[in-house]
């Protein structure tokens, strides 16, 4: 099953807001979510790093969880395993972020069910930054 359909895709990447937390985002370089938050960055999107060492990465200031964030987010980016991410899907909801984004190989079916219901976005087993780039063509 397919969640995420090329509209809700284009709709969170280019309608829903700019300011992005994105979790399990460090300063390791080697990581896939170092990565994809650059070219978040550079497509113009504010990237706010989620991780329990709450480093500062890209020049945004790092936070412990997405309820430690002092402003509004507009999409929660996650790179957590699918046995974690629906606690981050629940605590995405409950800050009021407008959408979801589970990254490549990220599923939780149950999650994707409450943050629908919940009135939210939500992307499953995608990656913005291949996304991206589609939007152009």
């Amino acid at each position: 099953m397919t969640y995420g359909d090329a509209d809700t895709v284009r709709r969170i990447l280019r309608e829903t807001g700019n300011t992005w937390a994105v979790v399990g985002l460090s300063n390791n370089t080697s990581r896939a979510a170092y990565r994809v938050a650059q070219v978040l960055q550079a497509d113009g999107k504010r990237v706010i790093p989620v991780h329990p060492k709450a480093e500062t990465v890209h020049g945004e200031t790092g936070y412990r969880s997405l309820s430690d964030i002092p402003f509004p987010v507009d999409v929660v980016d996650v790179f957590v395993n699918s046995e974690l991410a629906g606690a981050v899907a629940d605590e995405a909801v409950a800050i009021g972020a407008k959408a979801v984004w589970f990254q490549l190989d990220v599923v939780d079916e149950k999650a994707y069910n409450r943050v629908t219901s919940a009135g939210a976005l939500m992307v499953m087993d995608k990656c913005p930054a291949i996304e991206l780039p589609l939007l152009e063509r």
